[in-house]
């Protein structure tokens, strides 16, 4: 988990401030900036239009009496995408937008729903990729 935290706190924005660095050299200055509040303002929108949209299916799936945990977690997902969209960076745009549209965001949903499925039922912790034979 530390390793985890040094990665997300360290490492990432130390790659994000190079990319930033290499990309305004090749561009120039204000065009880099243009596109990091760009992306950081469209992805804010489509955030907002897609979490609505969940929100929508939520109330719609209580209303029905079904359960919405699909669509708890799409907004979960929708929230951190636009959490990491408003972020400057070319590499925390890129996963905001993968966690932003339904086409790569219902994988990452159901890749998570298997380690909290997992976490939750006593299952083999998710870091464990050993095979123990008896």
């Amino acid at each position: 988990m530390l390793f985890k935290l040094f990665l997300a706190f360290t490492i990432i924005p130390a790659v994000e401030l190079y990319l930033l660095i290499e990309i305004g050299s090749q561009l120039g200055a204000l065009p880099t900036l243009g596109i990091v509040l760009g992306t950081g303002f469209l992805g804010a929108y489509l955030a907002r239009l897609e979490g609505l949209n969940t929100l929508l299916r939520v109330r719609e799936a209580a209303l029905e009496g079904r359960s919405p945990t699909d669509d708890l977690l799409d907004g979960a997902l929708i929230v951190a995408a636009g959490l990491v969209l408003i972020t400057p960076g070319f590499l925390t745009d890129l996963t905001g937008f993968l966690l932003l549209f339904p086409l790569t965001r219902y994988p990452i949903r159901e890749w998570l729903k298997s380690r909290l499925r997992r976490h939750f039922t006593g299952g083999p912790p998710p870091d464990d990729d050993v095979i123990i034979h008896k």
